[in-house]
């Protein structure tokens, strides 16, 4: 207004009711409500196992800064949903989340590849580095399981006691 911007009997016609909203790190108290609200949303969505943040994980929301406010609050627990495979949230996937924040995630095929990695690694310490008994717990053929194997510079024989 004092620039001439904008027309002040127009602001006083909008301005009927003034609110003063605090920033989401000015009001602690609210966060433990508005995150077990939003996990909810977010696990119904999307991994409807996940159940709650651990005490530590909920101090450590309540600790954050929140430059974002609300949405950045929203990102974390969307993020922290999206990477768990536990029913209770930790502390760490919360700080990672938060300091994800302020780094690009994976595409998509970097995602997939350390994935399909971690899970042959995984099958071939299970099977003890049997190729048969992987591919068929992987539900695949011999010759994919040789593919995915190749693909990722993976020896069976590697994994063989």
């Amino acid at each position: 207004m004092a620039r001439g911007e904008f027309r002040e009997d127009l602001y006083y016609r909008l301005n009927v009711v003034s609110l003063k909203i605090p920033a989401l790190a000015e009001r602690t108290e609210d966060i433990p409500l508005l995150a077990n609200h939003l996990l909810r949303q977010s696990a119904e969505r999307h991994k409807p196992f996940v159940r709650a943040f651990s005490t530590d994980a909920m101090k450590r929301l309540m600790t954050a800064s929140w430059p974002g406010n609300v949405r950045q609050l929203v990102n974390v627990i969307e993020q922290c949903v999206a990477l768990t495979s536990s029913p209770v949230i930790s502390d760490a996937l919360v700080e990672q989340a938060l300091e994800g924040e302020n780094t690009a995630l994976p595409t998509f095929v970097e995602a997939r590849n350390q994935f399909e990695l971690n899970y042959l690694r995984k099958l071939l310490q299970i099977t003890k580095g049997n190729v048969t008994h992987a591919a068929r717990m992987a539900g695949r053929n011999r010759t994919e399981f040789y593919k995915l194997l190749s693909r990722h510079e993976l020896d069976a024989n590697d994994f063989k006691e």
